[in-house]
């Protein structure tokens, strides 16, 4: 790619980490006195009335197969259990911790790689995603001393997410990114409503919907509205520039996620929490380090057998 291509992109990575952080915050915010479900469903509903215009302005087809269907409500699906999950983890504890756990996502992209679609994945990887979970240990022990269970929440939302990123590599090859984020908002709300429409009234703490008061509607429209600036930053960066050289800068949303989480609430991480977070990280660098040799150095096919030999010339 061209660097003239590359520089935008790589500032369009950085605007994501910037951002990200602060649909963590409206959702913390909201999560005072908004239920973990209904502030799901308002970060899809949101990004889907955002979205719409710019779907329209742009006259993208709506067109889609039965199949291609499903794999949109699939990626929903994944989207809105890795939000849920995720929510409901700040609702309680600090983003920074959150985000730290959650920042396995990428060990188990490979696992489930190697896994389920066969892909190769040497010892040295392996090895790094163990250490790499040995991190997000060290961030969960002292927080589930803290918080109690919801300090899995954030596996939970790195499984999911993974599911997400590995069918979003898919359908990217036959869905233009505006539309396959218009189509998931709206499969989102699909998949909400009739949860939320079933919980109301039914005491939930989670799941029961309220009326927002004054300020938590900004909350709420905060949520989808930082949802949707952010996705859409990360979307066109990775068409202007590989994947490669953006993935590393990923983690530079720790420094986002501290920074507010400080600012707006007073969380700083402990030592065992910076400890987890360092392992991580360099866990996740040594990974896509590793993977950028294997793009460079793909293995040798190997040779066909000789065919065997015939009798010999008299």
């Amino acid at each position: 790619m061209h660097q003239h291509r590359i520089l935008p992109g790589v500032g369009l990575m950085l605007a994501f980490c910037a951002l990200a952080p602060l649909l963590d915050v409206h959702a913390k915010l909201a999560s005072d006195a908004i239920p973990v479900g209904q502030i799901t469903f308002a970060r899809f509903a949101v990004q889907g009335a955002l979205m719409l215009p710019v779907v329209l302005l742009m006259r993208l087809g709506w067109g889609m197969s039965p199949r291609q269907m499903g794999m949109v409500a699939l990626r929903a699906l994944f989207l809105l259990l890795a939000t849920y999950g995720f929510v409901a983890a700040i609702a309680v504890m600090p983003i920074a911790d959150a985000l730290a756990i959650a920042f396995v996502e990428p060990f188990i992209v490979l696992l489930l790689g190697w896994l389920v679609f066969g892909e190769k994945v040497g010892p040295r990887r392996i090895a790094a995603s163990a250490v790499g979970f040995a991190g997000a240990l060290l961030v969960i022990q002292p927080s589930f001393v803290a918080f109690g269970a919801a300090a899995f929440y954030p596996l939970g939302t790195a499984v999911a997410f993974a599911c997400y990123m590995l069918i979003t590599r898919h359908m990217s090859l036959y869905f233009h990114p505006v539309t396959m984020q218009m189509q998931t908002s709206v499969a989102g709300v699909l998949l909400c409503l009739p949860v939320l429409v079933w919980a109301e009234g039914t005491g939930i703490a989670a799941l029961d919907p309220v009326m927002p008061q004054g300020i938590y509607w900004l909350w709420l429209f905060g949520v989808g509205f930082w949802a949707t600036l952010a996705h859409m930053a990360i979307t066109y960066a990775l068409q202007l520039a590989p994947s490669s050289t953006l993935v590393p800068l990923h983690y530079l949303e720790m420094v986002s996620a501290v920074t507010f989480g400080y600012l707006v609430f007073g969380d700083f991480p402990n030592l065992l929490t910076w400890a987890g977070i360092a392992t991580i990280v360099a866990s996740g660098l040594y990974i896509i380090h590793r993977e950028r040799l294997a793009a460079r150095h793909p293995p040798l096919a190997v040779p066909p057998a000789p065919p065997p030999a015939g009798p010999a010339a008299g």
